[in-house]
């Protein structure tokens, strides 16, 4: 059975806040997220938890739904049969200017931001004993780049070459998948490899727990020119002790997993999940390890390409956000 919409809500209603006896007409919205193995659904289930928590005062029932993730998540924002969903902000930047995956459909002009979460941060790891103590370092060292058409070897070619470097940097170049490079690098078959993932990741935990590897720092200006250049780059800081053997907090950067709404949402609709979020923010905080350290001024700017929603920007000007 196909969803039940906002689209029909929006038209009759428009883009003004409505009264109650309105809001009680738009009864059900749906976040659309990722596996249900994933930080993206626990992230979207935990802000309908919160929605629903405040249905009384708001009349909207929300659900989450697993789906196939960032581009799946547009598209159907854009066909109108999801009302919010989780976006890498890669793919948000992509979708609001109509590149890569949304280069035949051209750009999604009705793509609204609501906040960007936690960071998928580019998680740089190494052996103890190969000395490593920033990404230049792996020069002449065994690395693992990361398999073919994964974020991961996006994210380290783009940042290879604002650092001037090139794969005949290293002695080897691997491209291994995300469920094999703990254990090459615990074998002494690479030196290191880099991940982009959400903190804390079962893929990072086992090399520092197995054979005490080490998360490494990468910053400079290499990296700042990246962050400056492409909007949906973000600063990310691994906090210390996260991760055994890594006591020191860790700086890098990355892409950040935004929520993405369509401007057809009317915006009481959209106002009620950010005020059900940031009014409930402690709470939010304690529903997923990685939502424990977001900080709500970082969340309405980090990696944020699409225009944000009228409805988000009236609660965060009521807060003096903006």
């Amino acid at each position: 059975m196909k969803r039940l919409t906002l689209i029909a809500a929006a038209l009759a209603f428009g883009a003004t806040l409505a009264s109650p006896a309105a809001v009680a007409q738009q009864k059900f919205v749906t976040i659309g997220t990722g596996g249900v193995t994933g930080v993206y659904y626990a992230a979207g289930g935990a802000i309908c938890r919160l929605m629903n928590k405040e249905r009384a005062k708001h009349g909207i029932r929300c659900s989450v739904e697993s789906t196939a993730a960032s581009v799946y998540n547009v598209n159907t924002i854009k066909a109108g049969e999801l009302d919010f969903g989780v976006a890498q902000s890669d793919v948000e930047y992509n979708a609001v200017k109509g590149l890569a995956q949304f280069k035949e459909s051209g750009p999604h002009t009705e793509l609204r931001a609501v906040f960007s979460v936690f960071p998928e941060a580019l998680m740089v790891v190494a052996r103890k004993e190969a000395n490593v103590k920033k990404f230049e370092d792996f020069k002449g060292k065994r690395y693992n780049i990361g398999n073919p058409g994964s974020g991961t070897r996006s994210t380290t070619e783009m940042l290879m070459a604002n650092l001037g470097m090139k794969n005949g940097d290293f002695s080897l170049t691997s491209e291994l998948k995300p469920d094999e490079h703990g254990a090459a690098l615990c074998d002494n078959k690479i030196d290191g490899f880099g991940f982009v993932v959400a903190s804390p990741a079962a893929n990072i935990q086992d090399p520092t727990t197995t054979c005490g590897a080490k998360l490494v720092n990468v910053t400079g200006p290499g990296v700042d020119k990246l962050v400056k250049d492409y909007p949906y780059f973000a600063y990310a800081t691994i906090p210390g002790g996260m991760y055994p053997g890594n006591p020191e907090a860790v700086k890098t950067f990355g892409v950040v997993a935004s929520f993405v709404t369509s401007s057809k949402v009317p915006d009481n609709v959209v106002y009620a999940m950010v005020s059900a979020v940031f009014d409930n923010f402690d709470e939010f905080k304690k529903l997923h390890p990685a939502l424990a350290n977001l900080d709500p001024k970082a969340m309405i700017k980090n990696g944020i390409s699409a225009p944000l929603h009228p409805g988000a920007i009236k609660y965060y000007k009521e807060k003096g956000w903006m």
